[in-house]
């Protein structure tokens, strides 16, 4: 590494409360928020109640692109000024395309990799603030909205710099009403995304930062969020272990374990966070007995050791697959199998994994065969 860029939201706001100054930070954006949110408003009617003119449009599930289709539409008639996004990852990413493409006017599929027309977004997006409920995607820093095509049966982006949030606002008290399970997929999918990039060939000193202080977080406060949702210090480690995880992806590039997450999530419409849990472990391992037989040497290796000290004391790769499948059996993660996932839909979805965005940053390159591999001891 001699040289790299970085960028990021305008502005990180982060702290227990912090969400007081949405009205002061929306005022200053524009005016007529319009506000993307989960399938439930009514969990945030606080937060929504304090921007009184406001209009409401909730993502029930993760966004389609029939749902990004009617919200930019409904941000039209409303003439919005600033797109609220608040909510998981599923309503930022949603509040991320619609201020694009109300800026850029179109379809999402012109602007879509892999099944669309791939153009740029030309246009700088409308200002959005992007309010995380839950601690795990890292949405709210990232240049990117990932949409599923239902008739495609597969999960792609739209990505721009000009889509990186104005301003990214992180309260971890707004995560104390997550539930157990999308408090176990989301925290699992931070920790994977602090990992992927810090043994990626893109990471730069200013990722390694990021994700060292990400998984020690995770390491710290994963399990014990599982096990007390109140535990307001356990969920501001993950907040912030969330966050490290959206800076260091969006500028040092994840790997396999998102490369299969993008077909798989598209065939089986599982939350994300359950099938980047369910490879780590054996993408993990195939990366470590690749590197060691073709670079014993690869810095990679080092690093697997690391993230094994940083989350267990003890330095090795195995203590970090250790740990990694035990939370994951800890926090409920089954595997692909019971997600409904059969043995004939593996060949596809190797393939398709091989040639995703995402295995671009694995730290080896893996044959097909290799991923097929993965994913039969992922079942």
């Amino acid at each position: 590494m001699t040289s790299f860029t970085f960028a990021t939201a305008g502005r990180i706001v982060f702290g227990a409360g912090s969400v007081a100054q949405l009205p002061q930070l929306v005022a200053e954006l524009g005016e007529r928020p319009f506000v993307v949110t989960g399938g439930s408003p009514q969990r945030h009617a606080a937060v929504i109640g304090s921007l009184p003119d406001a209009a409401t449009f909730p993502i029930p599930s993760e966004p389609t692109m029939e749902l990004v289709r009617e919200a930019a539409e409904a941000a039209r008639r409303a003439d919005a000024g600033v797109v609220v996004g608040l909510g998981g990852g599923a309503a930022l990413d949603a509040a991320k395309v619609v201020g694009a493409l109300v800026a850029n006017g179109g379809d999402p599929l012109d602007y879509a990799e892999v099944i669309g027309r791939g153009l740029p977004l030309t246009e700088r997006s409308l200002p959005v603030i992007a309010v995380p409920t839950t601690s795990g995607t890292g949405s709210e820093v990232t240049a990117n909205g990932v949409v599923t095509s239902t008739e495609h049966r597969v999960k792609v982006s739209l990505r721009s710099a000009s889509m990186l949030p104005a301003v990214a606002l992180v309260d971890p008290e707004l995560t104390l009403a997550c539930p157990p399970a999308v408090t176990a997929h989301a925290g699992l999918d931070a920790l994977v995304q602090c990992i992927e990039p810090y043994v990626s060939p893109f990471a730069t000193p200013l990722t390694d930062g990021f994700c060292r202080e990400g998984i020690l977080r995770a390491g710290r406060g994963l399990r014990r969020v599982y096990a007390d949702g109140s535990d307001l210090a356990a969920r501001t480690d993950m907040s912030l272990c969330s966050l490290l995880s959206g800076l260091a992806l969006a500028n040092g590039k994840l790997g396999a374990a998102h490369g299969l997450a993008a077909p798989l999530g598209g065939l089986l419409g599982a939350p994300h966070g359950a099938i980047t849990a369910a490879v780590m472990v054996a993408v993990s391992r195939a990366n470590i007995e690749a590197l060691n037989a073709q670079d014993p040497a690869h810095p990679s290796l080092a690093r697997y050791a690391e993230v094994g000290a940083l989350l267990t004391g003890e330095r090795s790769a195995e203590a970090f697959l250790a740990w990694f499948a035990e939370t994951a059996r800890l926090l409920g993660v089954r595997g692909l199998a019971p997600l409904g996932l059969t043995d004939a839909d593996i060949p596809a979805i190797a393939e398709a994994a091989s040639r995703a965005s995402s295995t671009k940053g694995n730290p080896v390159r893996l044959p097909i065969a290799v991923f097929e591999q993965i994913v039969r001891a992922a079942l």
